[in-house]
This record gives C-alpha cells, structure tokens and sequence, in this order.
C-alpha cells in the first residue's frame, strides 16, 4: 500500500473517533540521509553525510524550502543489501518522503525498488552502476555519473596514454565493482587491448595471494581493479611484496585516504578515476572553508555531490510548489539547477545528462595529481 494512503486512513480513523493531532503538515521536511556510517567503507558514507549535512545547513540558514526548515536524519545501512532494505522499510514508516543515498549500489538497487513503490524521491550521490536508473522508475535521480561513463574514461586513459601489452581486470564480485570491471574490460577489447585475466575475489578476504599468482601467470603488465579500498590496499601492497611490479588503477571507490593507510608506498602511482575535485574550484572556496571550519574535510569525492542532491530535492519542491514526490520529479526533470557540482540536468531515467570523470595520480601521502 502507498505510503501516503496509509497516512489517509490513519487520519481518517483518528477523525472518526474524535482525536486530533494527525494534520500531514509538520515543522519540518525531513530528509533521510541513508548510507554506512558502520562497516568497510564508513569512511564514504561520512563524506556524503557531511556533504549533505552542510546543504541541510546552508539552507535553512537562508531561510528554508516553502517557510519550512530542512531535517536531515541519518540511517546507516553498513553498505549492506539487506540492512539497505530494513532502512529503507524503517524509512518508509518514519514517513519521510524524501532521501538521500544509498551509497553502494548493491544497496541502492534493493532499497530504491521499496521507495519507487512508497512514492519516496531518492537522490543518491555515489551509487554508479547503470542497473539502479535502468528499471524506468520517476523516483531515482543521482548527481554523480554513471559506470557506463567511468568505465570508458578509465579504459580509454589505459589504452591510449599507458599502452600495456595486455591487463588483468580484477573485482569484487559485487555489482559496483564487477559492473565498473566489465565496462573497462569491454573498452579495453573494443580498442584492441588484451585482457589477459578477468576474474573476481572475494570482498573481506585479506590473502590475495592466489590472485596475484594467477596475474603473474597471465603475463600482465597493468592490472585494474573494481571494488573498494581496503581490498585493493592490501592487494596492493601484497603485490609489492610478492615482487608483482606492476601499475593499478581503479575507480572512485578506491579513492579514499584509508587506501594509503593500507598499502603504504604501494599506492603511490595508483590511477584513479574520480569525479573533479570541486573542492579547487574557486567559485566554492566559501564553502570549502564552512566545511573547514567545521573540521571536515571537503575534498572526498562524495562530499559535493551530496550537497547537489539536497540542493536538487529543495530546490525541485520549489519550484513544484509541492512536497508531492511525483510533482517534486517533474520538477527535477524539467528545470536545470546551478549547484557546486556545475550545472544539472537529468535525463527521463533521472540520470545527469552530462558528467565527467577525471584520471587522477594517487600519492602515497593520500594526495592526488592529475594524471598525464
């Protein structure tokens, strides 16, 4: 049953037996901010929170959305699929209609078929793999691009600028890391590169031994992974010490200070492709210091992206003139909007009609440079 029908009937129940308190107007619009703030990659979900936190802020310090004040509240799914399914479900009762996240895609697949069906607008700022916006829902958008996008920047940058004889593609049999894996392994091909290896491991495993025996018998002098950081840090540095000398490269889900906590001098010369480093750009140096001031730090990959997301929903409920989701989509589809990410627009999928990587050098120091 939809969410708000339910609502109805409960209000209507309360009136008939003459109670009161049941009006849908509230104080606030909340938005729920779903994503780890336990587990592997807490460290991604903290970046989206502050990012979205600071939006939330932001806002209601210039006044609100409609007289009303933003409420962020936060609800941690350890990127995983079924704790992503019990938030969402606990989100659905809470009644918020709104959210923010998922961050891993294996959890904002399962978790976005629940809001489609309760009439929930979700905007994730991380999640990147094409099956989420492929379904035809009205009520998923993302502010961040697409593997299908990523995929291509990072395997046309191998073949084209690296020009290994032939590469191992590894990933974490996950639908983030095995689908970003795929799309560079079919570019790779379709320029003409041998993939010499492409085989999966298993996230949580700390020996990788096995693994880097089978790249050195596949003869490969560049490896890319798709997964998360702490596998690919411990691979990593495993590589080094088992004499496999050659270049990584992996996508944004790597691109984590933890990394180099984790491989130490191995992760230096890392390729990594991430979204661009908003935080350079002068036009949000303003916003760079009120995440500064606030002792956080801005330059995560995921940190901006989330502020566009609650930027979109507050600016999309005003120009519906609407907290209705359906109107609030419309709305989103049919206006572009100015945020620290650039200019957005979505396409019918609700995917951003334009977005770009970026191939970045990692540093052993967590540092980054653009690659050449």
């Amino acid at each position: 049953m939809n969410n708000t029908i339910r609502h109805t009937l409960l209000c209507t129940a309360i009136a008939v037996i003459g109670l009161s308190g049941c009006s849908k107007e509230t104080d606030t619009i909340k938005i729920a901010l779903a994503g780890p703030s336990t587990g592997a990659v807490a460290q991604y979900g903290e970046m989206q929170f502050i990012g979205a936190k600071m939006a939330i802020e932001q806002i209601n310090k210039a006044g609100g959305v409609m007289g009303k004040q933003l409420e962020g509240v936060v609800y941690d799914d350890a990127c995983d699929p079924k704790q992503a399914v019990a938030v969402a479900n606990k989100i659905v009762n809470d009644n918020i209609k709104f959210v923010v996240g998922h961050l891993c895609s294996s959890s904002t697949q399962p978790a976005s078929d629940i809001y489609e069906d309760d009439g929930i607008l979700m905007v994730t700022a991380a999640s990147t793999s094409p099956d989420i916006t492929s379904r035809g829902y009205k009520l998923v958008f993302r502010t961040i691009g697409l593997d299908s996008m990523q995929g291509p920047t990072a395997g046309n940058f191998i073949a084209d600028v690296i020009k290994p004889t032939n590469v191992a593609v590894i990933h974490d049999k996950q639908q983030y890391g095995e689908g970003i894996a795929t799309a560079v392994k079919q570019t790779l091909e379709g320029k003409g590169v041998k993939v010499s290896l492409f085989e999966g491991l298993n996230a949580g495993d700390k020996d990788f031994s096995a693994m880097i025996a089978k790249v050195k018998q596949s003869g490969a002098d560049f490896v890319y992974y798709g997964g998360y950081h702490p596998e690919l840090g411990l691979l990593l540095r495993q590589s080094k010490e088992k004499g496999l000398n050659v270049r990584f490269m992996g996508p944004e889900g790597v691109g984590n200070k933890e990394l180099s906590a984790i491989a130490g001098e191995a992760s230096e010369g890392l390729l990594v492709t991430l979204p661009k480093s908003f935080d350079q750009d002068p036009k949000n140096q303003a916003l760079v210091e009120a995440f500064k001031a606030k002792n956080e730090d801005p330059t995560g990959p995921f940190v901006f992206p989330a502020y566009a997301a609650v930027q979109v929903i507050a600016e999309g409920i005003t120009k519906a003139g609407d907290t209705d989701t359906s109107k609030v989509a419309a709305a989103l589809r049919a206006n572009s909007f100015e945020t620290p990410t650039g200019t957005l627009a979505f396409d019918d999928k609700g995917d951003l009609k334009d977005f770009t990587f970026v191939v970045y050098q990692w540093h052993q120091d967590a540092t980054k440079t653009v690659a050449q």
